[in-house]
């Protein structure tokens, strides 16, 4: 069984006992989330949309707080001197995916 559900405004694919990274959600290591607006369910081939969310309960506990990969962004005008190099970091928060109910 898998869900889509809206965590932080993007739409993510869940299933229970999987983990996923989600963007940076308040809480403790340890602590349960329930990560709501669900969209679609899928139950061994019974698909069930909703219209626009349906009333599917996901849990999870959260593992862990990571960063993400580092973007680098480059800004040039050529022939004018200038030049401009920044990162990012997007900061993450692991989720391990307890149930869909």
């Amino acid at each position: 069984m898998y869900a889509i559900v809206n965590i932080a405004g993007k739409q993510t694919k869940v299933e229970a006992n999987k983990f996923v990274y989600a963007h940076r959600l308040a809480g403790n290591i340890g602590d349960e989330v329930q990560l709501g607006k669900a969209l679609l369910t899928d139950d061994n081939g019974t698909l069930t949309i909703g219209s626009p969310l349906l009333d599917v309960t996901v849990t999870g506990t959260i593992l862990a707080h990571v960063k993400g990969d580092k973007v680098l962004v480059f800004k040039k005008k050529r022939r004018k001197g200038y030049k401009k190099l920044n990162g990012h970091r997007q900061q993450f928060t692991k989720v391990m995916i307890n149930s869909i109910a």
